[in-house]
């Protein structure tokens, strides 16, 4: 469908963006970009051929047969403006993935709140432990593959599938995995229930008989208008789930061990290398994926078994001086640092230190009182710049008032004003057998790398 067409990309320095570039240009389209910054996602796409200008060039739209840009792309963007005078076709990101989709026999989406880029990698990998040659849109990066994509061939798309603006909507799944519904991007939906609205629209996107599997114990997720002509498949670990895991058990590292019994007869026996009673779930997800397509249980287990998780989601960035392991995770909502802190909280230490950037102004307002009442429960806590993305400051909220607020009940917190001095901050403080974890969906990874000399 795209093979052969020039295909120019307005902000094609994001994960998901990056990827899709990838997969046309490996089959056959001509790509070119542009992104305001410099990143990583950038150069590997430079270091493949693929022309990218850092800031607007609106001569690289004049020889583009499409024109695909991203959500966040303001109106008044030059190259966008120039795709217009000139009646370019164009194509916001989430509708030119959609069109893609069509040209695979499956097409896998994983949705939900918590935990997709996880959950995607996972049933990747046993995809690929099972030969299969999927082709894989992730939005991070997949350490087997080491990037966000992998071209296989045309019989699976295995994909990530976001529900901020109903990015979901515009595609084209036969199997969905809905891992949760939680109060999120309440810029654009406002309320919980639209949000729900959103994933029943998302389920009735399934042809009849499609798949979907459905997290049994994730009341929003149940409480969806569910279709009645598709193959319905539930797990859990408190309800009755179709796929449900028990005897579940930690190891020192706070790595899960459990079974899985599907109907009640035992299906898998797994022993995670990552951590968290979370990615007991989304071990399900993913078991529940690969049993509907038929995959082998070996396949399965080795491919769960060996899964180290995706960048930036509890990755273990090093050891710093006397002991001190220094994480990294991406969680940038109340309900996913609850689950690092129990990640945290299952590793042996001395003290625990969360170095928190929230992510967004209006996530800042909106959930203050419960990021609080998550962080207080670690041993230190550092308080980073807020991570304004999109945004501006039209909320009158600050990172004081996150201080303030968890101060009431922890006493250990402070807010420091740049990365440079968190780490000397940490330098002066930390004592033997610590463990370091940066929280959020920004930048403040570079603590971690910084405080390691890796950056």
């Amino acid at each position: 469908m795209f093979k052969d067409k020039k295909i120019h990309f307005i902000g094609i320095g994001g994960i998901s963006m990056s990827g899709i570039a990838m997969i046309l240009y490996s089959h056959g389209s001509t790509i070119t970009g542009s992104d305001a910054n410099q990143n990583e996602n950038v150069l590997m796409l430079q270091e493949k051929g693929i022309k990218v200008t850092i800031g607007s060039n609106p001569d690289l739209v004049n020889e583009a047969d499409i024109v695909v840009y991203t959500a966040a792309i303001s109106a008044n963007d030059p190259e966008l403006v120039r795709a217009k005078e000139m009646h370019k076709e164009m194509y916001e990101r989430g509708v030119f993935l959609g069109l893609l989709t069509k040209e695979y026999n499956h097409v896998i989406c994983i949705s939900g709140t918590h935990g997709k880029s996880t959950t995607t990698g996972m049933i990747a990998t046993c995809f690929l432990e099972s030969e299969k040659n999927p082709t894989i849109q992730i939005g991070a990066i997949l350490p087997k593959i080491k990037a966000n994509y992998y071209v296989g061939d045309k019989d699976y798309f295995i994909m990530e599938a976001c529900e901020y603006k109903d990015s979901f909507l515009s595609f084209f799944p036969t199997s969905e995995v809905i891992l949760n519904i939680d109060d999120d991007h309440l810029d654009y939906f406002h309320n919980l229930d639209n949000i729900k609205a959103s994933f029943s629209k998302y389920a009735h996107l399934l042809p009849e008989k499609g798949n979907l599997v459905l997290n049994r114990d994730d009341e929003n997720t149940m409480s969806i208008d569910i279709p009645s002509n598709v193959h319905t498949l539930t797990y859990g670990i408190h309800n009755k789930s179709d796929l449900k895991a028990e005897n579940i058990t930690f190891d020192e590292l706070g790595h899960p061990l459990f079974d899985i019994y599907y109907k009640d007869k035992l299906y898998l026996s797994l022993h995670l290398n990552v951590l968290g009673m979370h990615n007991v779930y989304n071990a399900l997800a993913a078991s529940a994926i690969c049993l509907l397509h038929n995959l082998d249980k070996e396949a399965i287990t080795k491919g769960l078994n060996t899964y180290h998780g995706v960048e930036r989601r509890f990755e273990l960035l090093g050891t710093y001086q006397d002991n001190i392991l220094v994480y990294d995770d991406y969680a940038h909502h109340p309900t996913e640092i609850n689950s690092t802190l129990k990640s945290a909280q299952n590793i042996k230490c001395h003290q625990n230190w969360a170095i928190f950037q929230s992510h967004t102004f209006s996530r800042t307002k909106e959930h203050l009182e419960e990021f609080a009442e998550v962080l207080k429960n670690f041993d230190n806590v550092i308080i980073a710049p807020i991570y304004p993305a999109r945004e501006t400051n039209i909320y009158n909220v600050h990172e004081s008032d996150l201080v303030d607020l968890i101060k009431k009940d922890n006493s250990h917190v402070i807010y420091i004003p740049t990365f440079d001095k968190i780490v000397t901050y940490l330098q002066e403080h930390l004592e033997k057998d610590d463990l370091v974890i940066t929280i959020g969906a920004g930048p403040v990874n570079e603590v971690g790398l910084k405080l390691l000399g890796k950056k």
